[in-house]
């Protein structure tokens, strides 16, 4: 693996904790501190269009993406406009960041609801 691919493979970990952190949260509260400003992050750069720095620096190390696991298999979840031009609306970076904020919200009001009745039903002193 090349230190490229591992960029593109901790892109692609960041993305599924931007979507999916959330769940991670249920268990894990504290994991909130790193969740939030990363999915803060993950919608910004899909409704502002935003440069990904992960991106630029995978594009710096590989300059074209190559043949292989990641460019088959990664490269077109991470980068669907270098394999289909085009693919990245301006509507559909809205939908994405859209879902992101929506995944995260239910998973995050569910934390809440839950945090609230274990604390509801907690013995007072």
């Amino acid at each position: 693996m090349t230190v490229a691919d591992a960029v593109v493979a901790a892109h692609f970990a960041f993305v599924v904790f931007v979507v999916g952190g959330g769940a991670l949260v249920l268990r894990w509260p504290r994991v909130a501190w790193l969740h939030l400003p990363a999915a803060a992050w993950g919608a910004a750069v899909e409704f502002a269009a935003l440069p990904c720095p992960l991106t630029e620096l995978e594009f710096a190390l590989r300059g074209t993406p190559t043949e292989g696991f990641i460019a088959r298999l990664l490269l077109p979840v991470l980068y669907p406009d270098l394999i289909r031009p085009g693919v990245l609306t301006p509507g559909l970076r809205i939908a994405l960041g859209t879902a992101v904020v929506a995944i995260n919200a239910a998973f995050y009001g569910y934390a809440v609801k839950k945090h609230r009745r274990r604390r509801s039903a907690a013995p007072t002193p």
